[in-house]
């Protein structure tokens, strides 16, 4: 039986079952985490300023069992405050680091975060990134999916830090 319950927050678009969420996912198992996926369905026509709500709404009953770890990416970056609140580690995949809603709550958390993102995508900054974490990983040429150009083992490449990076996270 598992020493630590993880729960994974998934974006929009990318669902527990992509390779960030399935390999961190793996990780947190071979570290003892009992790891328990979110599956969600966001509305079509859910609003940026709405997303807070929403994912509050759908995590936060989740974790009223206890939890000793969130790993949210994107969307999921929206449970940022139930982390600070709670005073949850957390592992952010892609946040949203351009949204007040996301970057509040992480100036505020007592408990230690990892920010990994990738200098290609919009969303990420890594001067604010590690202004609010010494626990950062910045993937050159990495896109919001934290895939690279050129041949695809680069990606895999990515894929293997951040998995190594959440690895000496939690330990």
């Amino acid at each position: 039986m598992a020493d630590r319950r993880a729960v994974l927050i998934p974006g929009r678009g990318y669902d527990t079952r992509a390779p960030l969420f399935a390999y961190v996912g793996e990780a947190l198992r071979r570290l003892d985490f009992d790891v328990h996926e979110v599956f969600w369905q966001p509305p079509r026509d859910l609003r940026i300023d709405q997303a807070p709500v929403w994912v509050a709404e759908q995590v936060a009953p989740l974790l009223d069992g206890g939890v000793d770890l969130l790993v949210g990416k994107s969307l999921g970056s929206f449970a940022t405050p139930l982390a600070a609140d709670r005073g949850v580690p957390a592992v952010w995949l892609t946040p949203l680091l351009n949204n007040p809603d996301v970057l509040a709550p992480l100036g505020r958390a007592t408990a230690p975060c990892l920010l990994v993102g990738g200098t290609a995508d919009p969303s990420w900054d890594g001067e604010v990134a590690r202004r609010l974490s010494r626990h950062v990983l910045e993937v050159p040429d990495a896109d919001h999916s934290m895939l690279v150009p050129g041949p695809l083992a680069r990606s895999a490449e990515a894929l293997g830090r951040v998995c190594t990076a959440v690895e000496e996270f939690v330990r």
